[in-house]
């Protein structure tokens, strides 16, 4: 069975998502993937289905009932992979904002010891951000001051959705205290790799705002990662991301 896991999360991406399954399945480095897809009314998940036939026993769909968030669809895809024998579990965004190719990159930072979270980083030496407008990129490069102004947490983009997770982190998390669903979710993840004592690795990528379809980003989901921060910072005070074995 192959140990790398890539879940990609899905609501109205008809016009990516095919590009994408393509891409991710025919670079060098060999991988699985597992779309995750919230009843697309557009139709992605029909695209999915096609293309299993092509992809035989490397591509996945999960289809739920309605849009329920981002948070909850990776910790079903998690979970999903736990079930298997996956040692390395990546996140990553269908629009082509995160390369495909930066895949194997990750994947490599991980094999150092104790790294249980590798981050595809715009804000490190050699990373960046493409096409994105001036205020979006003030509102990004704050979060991740902000964030590492209250927890301490020392990584430079604690907002970023494109991760490699070690199999050995997500075995020790209990996924029911991720409280959230949107924006803060990535940040809390990272957020209890540390408290768990792991390394988060970042690696410098180059983030490429889509070209198709329609960002899910709104005020709404940016609010609760400003005072989910705060919340976080006093869960890891007074409890603890572990999972408690029976």
């Amino acid at each position: 069975m192959l140990d790398r896991l890539v879940i990609i999360p899905t609501y109205n991406e008809k016009e990516n998502i095919e590009n994408i399954i393509r891409n991710v399945l025919t670079l060098d480095i060999d991988l699985h993937l597992l779309i995750v897809d919230d009843a697309s009314p557009d139709g992605t998940a029909g695209i999915v289905k096609d293309l299993q036939n092509e992809f035989l026993g490397r591509l996945f769909i999960e289809e739920r009932q309605g849009k329920q968030g981002l948070g909850t669809a990776y910790i079903l895809g998690f979970k999903w992979a736990l079930q298997s024998t996956y040692q390395y579990v990546f996140e990553m965004d269908a629009d082509f904002s995160h390369n495909p190719k930066d895949l194997a990159r990750l994947y490599v930072a991980t094999q150092n010891e104790n790294v249980g979270v590798a981050v595809g980083s715009r804000y490190i030496k050699g990373g960046k951000v493409e096409n994105w407008p001036l205020n979006r990129l003030i509102m990004s490069r704050g979060a991740s001051f902000y964030v590492r102004l209250i927890t301490f947490m020392p990584v430079s983009d604690s907002t970023a959705g494109f991760v490699c997770y070690s199999r050995s982190f997500l075995e020790q998390l209990n996924f029911d205290k991720i409280e959230f669903k949107g924006y803060a979710f990535q940040i809390e993840m990272k957020f209890a790799a540390w408290q768990l004592g792991f390394k988060i690795k970042e690696v410098p990528i180059v983030f490429k705002d889509r070209e198709e379809g329609v960002s899910k980003m709104s005020t709404a989901i940016f609010s609760e990662a400003f005072f989910g921060v705060i919340k976080m910072r006093w869960k890891g005070w007074t409890s603890s991301y572990k999972k408690l074995h029976s």
